[in-house]
């Protein structure tokens, strides 16, 4: 096997080892949160020769930290020799780190460095295109050895982050996250909800006196909560609703999504229909479903 088929592959340690490097302006940010959305432990702008010290204590973590992301630029004048160095270090340490280098043309850059109102790093006394030539000078050698060079001229914050999961993700860290969350309106809204489904309009089993202490988990509620008229016909057309809105999050690079189910009193109703819109959820691929009642159990 070579060395840039090894390359990005976890060592013995369990530890996978990334570099995002490139121009300032081209999208180091963006792919350092998206990488942290990942599952990977970044760190932005470690000085060089600190960078191995930290992914040896990654690997001493014990599956605590399984990737490390390293993000450097040239806030650290003399890092493009050191940053090389320290590849080559890991290389030899067995780590095989992915180089990942961003990159975008003059025109872009400029563009971008207005918008914020902010100085290039290399600029100094000169102009704003004389620190982005310099910079770019300066890079040519780490990016001759990159192993993925992205242009992000003409891409969106959502197709940079795409092209990041592409190379970057994995299945488990690809999962759309759903939280299904039962609550009652008499204690309040969830301030985290994304969307909000009202159950109130089914009969509740409030009322039935051998329902009422139970809840939307015993077999009993459940019953009689899915078999009132509306309940099965409501469940199947927002499960519908809910697989449309999930795929444009995923095109929007949006992994997590809280979906409240309200009743009266968070206990009957909404308990029932979150476990069962949980367990129709829990059945499509790419998705990972939990359940949480904030408030059953209270008076």
């Amino acid at each position: 096997m070579t060395d840039e088929e090894t390359r990005g592959r976890p060592d013995k340690s369990g530890v996978e080892v990334a570099v995002v490097t490139g121009l300032s302006g081209a999208g180091r940010s963006t792919a350092a949160k998206c990488l942290e959305d990942l599952g990977w432990f970044v760190v932005d702008n470690l000085p060089p020769e600190l960078i191995a010290t930290m992914v040896e204590l990654g690997a001493q973590a014990r599956g605590v930290i399984t990737k490390v992301a390293v993000v450097m630029d040239v806030r650290s004048r003399a890092f493009t020799d050191d940053l090389a160095s320290v590849i080559r270090d890991l290389d030899a340490r067995g780590y095989k780190p992915r180089v990942l280098f961003l990159e975008a043309t003059d025109d872009v850059l400029i563009r971008r460095f207005e918008q914020v109102r902010r100085s290039h790093p290399m600029q100094a006394d000169g102009r704003l295109i004389d620190g982005i030539k310099a910079e770019r000078d300066l890079l040519t050698p780490l990016r001759e050895e990159a192993d993925l060079v992205v242009d992000t001229t003409g891409l969106s914050v959502h197709q940079l982050r795409a092209k990041i999961e592409d190379v970057f993700g994995t299945e488990s860290s690809l999962q759309t996250r759903v939280t299904v969350l039962s609550f009652g309106y008499k204690y309040g809204l969830p301030m985290d909800s994304d969307l909000v489904m009202d159950v109130r309009f089914l009969p509740n089993p409030f009322w039935i006196p051998e329902l009422r202490d139970q809840t939307g988990k015993d077999p009993e509620v459940r019953n009689y909560v899915l078999t009132q008229e509306g309940a099965d016909e409501f469940l199947d057309r927002y499960h519908d609703l809910l697989r449309l809105i999930g795929a444009g999050y995923r095109r929007e690079g949006k992994r997590y999504m809280t979906l409240a189910v309200g009743c009266t009193g968070g206990k009957h109703r909404s308990v029932a229909i979150a476990e069962e819109l949980a367990r129709r959820m829990s059945t499509e691929d790419g998705t990972a479903v939990k359940v949480v009642h904030r408030d059953l159990g209270r008076e």
